[in-house]
């Protein structure tokens, strides 16, 4: 299968590329494949042919969306309409990946695709625009939600929490709770609904949940740092931008693809990185060098 992959340079974009190794992956980063831009998007999809689109572009900045809106917007709602209008032209089908932040985070059980979304921030509303252009303009779609995705390339909150070691001590959000996500776990998952799942929108995150304290305390336990974990309040550490109390993700849509555990991920991170217990200041220069 040819697959046409926008986003190709973000941490899911390098997952896709390794797990949909089997396929012919054009690889597109941003900058040689801009969304935003329909008559662009139209021209390179009408040149390269591809029998799928996935995107897997998007504006990540949370609080600073409250402040860029137009950006935000597009790049995560005019972008995937693009994206949506290009491939139902050609007739082949688009998968988008959006995110836990379309939730309020009211609720203390699980979200499940079939759930209303209600989100509190730029960031949850432009990305809920571009879910719904996506259903409205191709049939042949699949809108994926997943959640707190980490790896070790890229920007993410794991890499900061390593890079972070150093201090005496680490305050952390202990009252947000979602599913922190493995990118390379998601991309596996997604390389197998593509293959046989039926179109629709899906959930897949890493499975449980987790707040931002216990992610990073599970985090420094397996790489034997030492450094004191405390944790606080959302009200402690005030951000532009709302973010859910609890956006733990499950699925209905589809029961038989689940990705493993967050504790999973988060063991293949650290042997990824090394999982020899490691020193404080070493694990920092490992996870700078990889950025």
């Amino acid at each position: 299968m040819k697959i046409f992959l926008a986003g190709a340079s973000g941490q899911l974009g390098l997952a896709l590329q390794v797990a949909l190794g089997e396929h012919d992956v054009i690889a597109a980063g941003h900058d040689m494949f801009d969304i935003t831009r329909l008559d662009h998007v139209r021209n390179l999809l009408g040149k390269a042919c591809p029998d799928l689109v996935i995107n897997a572009a998007a504006y990540t900045d949370v609080d600073g969306a409250e402040s860029d809106q137009v950006r935000a917007y597009q790049v995560n709602a005019l972008g995937p309409r693009n994206l949506a209008k290009a491939t139902a032209d050609l007739q082949i089908p688009l998968v988008h990946i959006s995110t836990d932040y379309v939730f309020n985070g009211a609720e203390c059980s699980p979200y499940h695709e079939f759930d209303r979304p209600s989100p509190q921030s730029v960031y949850g509303l432009s990305k809920l625009a571009g879910e719904e252009a996506v259903r409205g303009i191709n049939p042949r779609h699949y809108v994926v939600r997943t959640a707190w995705l980490f790896h070790t390339v890229g920007r993410n909150f794991l890499k900061t929490m390593c890079s972070m070691a150093t201090r005496p001590e680490v305050r952390v959000v202990s009252d947000q709770f979602g599913s922190p996500t493995y990118a390379p776990h998601l991309a596996d998952a997604l390389s197998q609904v593509i293959m046989r799942e039926p179109f629709g929108t899906y959930h897949l995150a890493g499975k449980g949940g987790a707040s931002w304290f216990e992610l990073t305390r599970t985090l420094y336990c397996k790489l034997g740092i030492k450094t004191p974990v405390k944790p606080v309040s959302t009200a402690e550490f005030p951000r532009a931008a709302q973010r859910p109390k609890y956006s733990v993700l499950t699925s209905l849509q589809n029961p038989l693809i689940q990705l493993p555990s967050w504790e999973a991920g988060v063991n293949a991170f650290v042997k990824q990185i090394g999982s020899e217990p490691l020193e404080r200041d070493r694990v920092t220069q490992q996870t700078e060098r990889a950025a």
